[in-house]
């Protein structure tokens, strides 16, 4: 992603210190700030606190979080996977890179562990960003056959967003807004509303930064007015990520993705999800209802973060003190409501048969 003329990756691996970098995105849109990773425990840190967040990019940085537990001390290859799991339960990805990695470690001697993470590491880090790509490329046909079924060509493709999907939810790209990126590239134009997507408001600190900071036309909107616009006619296409989704179809996502796919479906909308093929859990136990569904705490409901008048970041409380709140982090959209799948090796149903095709192809 480009940002103020500079690009800019999530994440990366600096050779030459021989460091990890990445976005700290907890401070974002107010304070663009980058940080070094060194050790196992800021790893975990940054994946827990969502200074880094979005399936794919938790995954690569959970490859660099084993390359610097093992840097430290080799023979913690068991212990530093459990800590890094233990982090974020959902996104599927996280299982899916230590996997690898311990994959990769198979049979090795100590001391060639920590080497052969990092190459693995780099690796992946630069599989997510091809990945990615290719998500947006296979997303803009789809895109195109919506644009010129509009009757108005002078008018934009509006499409609507949940939660941020994009280059900050990855190595570079993203998933939803890979689709976006590559759509203007192809010269469609195209606009985005974008949920605010309580109560992290990754949509209006996250992807409307994002998106105008590449110069794509977007609108913040409050996360119920999705219906509103669809019945008003003002939505084309809805296109979401993924932090998980079954062999069968059903998609778990940010908390709300389940609403706006009843929407869609409500009004006739085409309701999309671009996710790489290692979203998907590919297990025969995971269901709709098996999925672990992460519960944060109660803090993220009652404050809300932002800048004062003097531009200082600051936290206020919106809720009673002694306010019962529940906060869970994502919902399972049923495959009967996503139009299909958006990834890399292209755009299939969201069914056991369009999951299996992926799968064939591994």
């Amino acid at each position: 992603m480009i940002i103020d003329g500079q690009h800019y990756q999530s994440i990366w691996y600096d050779e030459a210190q021989d460091g990890v970098h990445i976005i700290d995105q907890t401070g974002l849109p107010h304070r663009f700030e980058t940080r070094a990773l060194t050790t196992l425990e800021q790893a975990c840190h940054a994946i827990a606190s969502m200074q880094v967040r979005g399936a794919p990019l938790i995954g690569v940085t959970a490859a660099y979080g084993m390359y610097l537990a093992l840097r430290a001390d080799p023979a913690q290859q068991v212990s530093a996977s459990a800590s890094l799991l233990a982090t974020r339960p959902t996104a599927v990805n996280l299982q899916w890179a230590l996997d690898r990695v311990d994959g990769a470690l198979a049979g090795l001697a100590e001391a060639k562990r920590a080497a052969a993470a990092l190459k693995l590491a780099r690796q992946m880090e630069a599989e997510d960003i091809a990945t990615c790509a290719a998500i947006g490329t296979a997303g803009v046909t789809i895109l195109q056959q919506l644009w010129q079924q509009k009757a108005d060509k002078d008018a934009p493709l509006n499409l609507l967003t949940h939660c941020n999907a994009g280059a900050l939810a990855a190595v570079d790209w993203g998933t939803a807004l890979a689709v976006v990126y590559k759509a203007a590239e192809a010269g469609i134009p195209i606009h985005v509303w974008v949920d605010e997507t309580r109560p992290r408001n990754q949509g209006a600190f996250l992807t409307c930064w994002e998106l105008g900071k590449q110069g794509i036309a977007n609108t913040l909107i409050v996360d119920n007015a999705g219906g509103h616009l669809m019945q008003q006619g003002r939505v084309d296409v809805c296109v979401v990520g993924s932090d998980r989704t079954t062999i069968d179809g059903d998609v778990c996502n940010k908390i709300g993705t389940y609403l706006k796919a009843l929407a869609a479906h409500d009004n006739g909308i085409p309701f999309y999800v671009a996710l790489p093929v290692s979203s998907i859990d590919f297990s025969t136990a995971a269901t709709a209802t098996s999925i672990p569904i992460e519960e944060r705490g109660a803090h993220e409901v009652s404050h809300l973060q932002g800048v004062d008048a003097s531009g200082a970041l600051t936290t206020v409380r919106v809720a009673p003190e002694d306010a019962a709140i529940s906060n869970y982090g994502f919902d399972v959209t049923p495959a009967r409501l996503v139009t299909g799948l958006i990834t890399e090796r292209g755009v299939v149903a969201a069914s056991k048969a369009g999951i299996a095709s992926l799968k064939k192809g591994a």
